[in-house]
């Protein structure tokens, strides 16, 4: 009976607002509209119309509505919306005058998106690349959810299981008819062919450096460096904010400081760590530990040093055990006494890295390191095609449909015709798992527990 009642929500932001949009679906959707203002619209136009308290038949607001029956609504049930005045007092009387409706409750989150699913409306790839349209952050990620929406993975992996069907249907004939005249007699071999050739084209996608997941959680940079080099200062120069606690004193920065930037269309994510040096502190030791993993996890660390400090970088570098890309930042030059020749001289410390003479206090040579970092995540998320794995859900489905696809191949050498029907089925429903077609009750509830209430 909860999935046949009919649910409602604010659909837009948090009031006060210019607008507030209140969606109502469900079977009874009609009937609420006609009790909140008198009548139902006709479909797909948008109507102005004075909406009433049903009990008391005070006017709350005076809005626009809008009638979308189904099949043809986002959600393929009858679905309404009203586009009230976005105070808070109008919003909470529609809200309560639909909750004394009856059979109508609060939806709850996803609910209209999960519906849109049931109904054959979105598959799960689509569902998951709405969720990632409204949590995009820069135009690159928006870009890809976009594509993911509009059926970038879900229609080539449904077009592949059909190709799968069709080559299992071929195998089970010789099974099941291999008496019959009319059945030729080799029709394993095209269904061989058929299962090589999308085994080539899954293990294809699967071949993209992981572009898509990278681009959807962001380039991770790592800010590492000694004790009051000026990490936190950079940290803060970058986000444009006071992000970080900046102090004189070695040791302030305890803990790990995350900060999302959008950084000329792709996301970043900027990482402030605990200054590494020799400490008894056990607070500190711990805050230098978190500092040496997540540079150790990190896609690019900044290393820091203080260019009016004695010291090689090649010494100070030495204690960072990262795996990633270093990139080795002198920083303070306003105090040095010669930057260029300090950064002439920490340069040759390490040649290996990119280096770079900053002021992260006054902004100078910060404006050359956003351009390098801009262009180095350009290249680190630039593909010839857009990326079409965007999640490890994604990459695990096809990962075991190639898995599969390889033991119906072996099987066809030793011409096990049972087996090789097996695994080919075993193909074809990994790629309806990942649209959603067959078997995915197990992980709907992880999908759309992370939606906001109304979409």
């Amino acid at each position: 009976m909860l999935s046949r009642s009919t649910i409602f929500a604010l659909s837009s932001g948090r009031p006060p607002a210019a607008i507030a949009v209140v969606r109502v679906c469900g079977a009874n959707a009609g009937g609420a509209l006609t009790k909140l203002i008198g009548r139902v619209p006709q479909p797909r136009q948008a109507t102005l119309a004075r909406v009433h308290d049903p009990q008391s038949g005070d006017v709350i607001d005076e809005a626009l509505a809008l009638w979308f029956p189904a099949p043809h609504s986002e959600t393929g049930e009858d679905m309404a919306e009203l586009q009230l005045h976005g105070g808070h007092a109008i919003i909470a009387a529609v809200l309560d005058a639909l909750g004394r409706i009856e059979n109508c409750r609060p939806a709850e989150p996803g609910e209209f998106t999960r519906r849109a699913f049931e109904n054959g409306r979105l598959d799960l790839t689509a569902v998951e690349g709405l969720a990632d349209l409204i949590a995009a952050e820069t135009p690159a990620q928006r870009r890809q959810a976009f594509r993911q929406l509009k059926g970038l993975i879900g229609d080539r992996a449904e077009a592949w299981r059909r190709a799968l069907i069709e080559a299992l249907a071929l195998v089970e004939a010789r099974i099941d008819f291999a008496d019959e005249a009319d059945v030729p007699e080799d029709l394993i071999a095209p269904a061989l062919t058929a299962a090589k050739r999308l085994r080539e084209e899954i293990a294809a996608a699967l071949a993209d450096g992981g572009r898509g997941e990278r681009l959807r959680d962001g380039l991770v940079v790592a800010i590492a460096g000694p004790p009051n080099s000026g990490k936190s200062t950079l940290l803060n120069r970058l986000a444009r904010r006071e992000a970080a606690i900046v102090s004189p004193y070695a040791g302030t920065t305890r803990d790990v400081i995350e900060v999302h930037l959008d950084l000329r269309g792709y996301p970043v994510t900027l990482v402030d760590t605990a200054g590494i040096r020799e400490s008894d502190d056990p607070v500190e030791l711990e805050g230098i530990r978190r500092a040496r993993e997540r540079a150790a996890a990190a896609d690019l660390v900044l290393w820091v040093s203080d260019a009016s400090a004695a010291g090689t970088a090649a010494a100070e570098v030495g204690q960072c055990s990262a795996s990633s890309d270093m990139w080795v930042l002198k920083n303070k030059i306003d105090l040095a006494a010669d930057s260029l020749a300090a950064k002439s001289e920490w340069q040759s410390g390490d040649s290996r890295a990119p280096a770079f003479a900053i002021s992260a206090k006054t902004g100078k040579g910060v404006d050359g390191l956003v351009t390098a970092l801009a262009a180095h995540a350009r290249d680190y998320f630039s593909g010839a095609e857009p990326a079409m794995v965007t999640r490890l859900r994604h990459r695990r489905a096809l990962e075991e449909t190639v898995a599969a696809l390889d033991r119906a191949i072996a099987d066809g050498k030793s011409g096990r015709e049972e087996l090789i029907a097996e695994e080919l089925r075993a193909a074809a429903t990994m790629l309806g798992r990942l649209t959603g077609r067959v078997d995915v009750e197990d992980i709907l509830d992880v999908i759309f527990r992370d939606f906001c209430i109304g979409k």
